[in-house]
């Protein structure tokens, strides 16, 4: 948090203590194989990204209480549930640095952990009132949709760059987006003031997801905590990727054709990812993190100076 002032530091950072004492005791279970599967993720680390956007938005009313840390674990742990599932989908090997759930215990350990950690949050924002929940509930719901669509094809005559905003807006954008919404209820800000924050939060999930999907082809594992190159290889229509295979350039036909076809061996997979990023100045990967920005100025993400 760099330029931040010391006094902000210290109370997020309390926060985020208090967040984590929570999400430790909420995980632990009686018997020690689902305290131990349960905790594989949290204990592994991670950004907490979203309970710290939590805190920060109740600062724009009366700061963290005992409901907006509560609120921010709930958030946290409905994300890290996505994630066993999400491994279990992209028959992913890493995360964090350590093995996933799937690969240490199994598909149906992972997905049913998922489930239990899904509870667990439900069961933590239940205490926080019926508006919550419904929040809680309408979250799971375009978060489920938004990862369904994701696996499919973009349907035939539907743009594939606003479809592809609409899975992240799903996916991704909504947690976010429900994250600084909690902040700024529990917080006490008016009714006004929650909504710009959750319209905030959406735009903010949209862009972060498409930064990630470009540090997906342009990092390595060790960078990354995670295998690279996962949406290629399920041949998931990232917008660089749109990109790339709407383009006319000639040069573009060997990637285009790596793209379309199998990418099931380690061999073609290297070749597509060193094809999308090539040498530093290189025009797929330029054009398609322009494409980016531009769409997130349109969306309203960003702005032009």
């Amino acid at each position: 948090m760099a330029g931040s002032s010391p006094a902000l530091v210290e109370s997020l950072s309390a926060g985020l203590a208090e967040v984590d004492a929570l999400l430790l005791r909420r995980v632990d279970h009686s018997d020690a194989f689902i305290a131990e599967a349960s905790g594989h993720l949290l204990e592994a680390g991670g950004k907490r990204f979203r309970p710290l956007l939590t805190l920060l938005s109740s600062l724009l009313g009366s700061g963290p209480n005992e409901s907006v840390v509560a609120a921010a674990a709930g958030v946290e742990l409905t994300h890290l549930a996505s994630l066993y599932h999400d491994d279990v989908m992209d028959e992913a090997s890493v995360r964090r640095s350590v093995s996933t759930a799937n690969a240490r215990y199994g598909n149906s350990t992972a997905i049913l952990v998922g489930d239990l950690l899904f509870g667990t949050a439900s069961d933590i924002v239940a205490d926080l009132g019926p508006e919550a929940v419904k929040i809680q509930a309408q979250t799971f719901v375009r978060l489920c949709s938004g990862q369904i669509r994701d696996d499919r094809p973009c349907p035939a005559g539907v743009d594939p760059t606003e479809y592809y905003l609409g899975v992240l807006a799903d996916k991704t954008g909504v947690l976010i987006a429900t994250a600084a919404r909690y902040g700024a209820m529990f917080g006490g800000c008016p009714p006004e003031v929650v909504e710009t924050m959750r319209e905030f939060g959406e735009q903010l999930g949209i862009a972060f997801q498409l930064a990630d999907d470009l540090i997906d082809i342009e990092s390595t594992a060790q960078e990354l905590g995670k295998t690279p190159g996962t949406d290629l290889r399920e041949g998931k229509r990232t917008l660089p990727v749109i990109y790339v295979l709407a383009s006319t350039d000639p040069a573009d036909a060997r990637l285009q054709s790596l793209l379309l076809g199998d990418l099931s061996s380690d061999a073609a997979l290297a070749e597509a990812l060193e094809s999308q990023v090539g040498a530093p100045g290189d025009r797929s990967t330029l054009e398609g993190g322009e494409a980016a920005v531009a769409m997130m100025v349109r969306h309203g993400i960003l702005t032009r100076s």
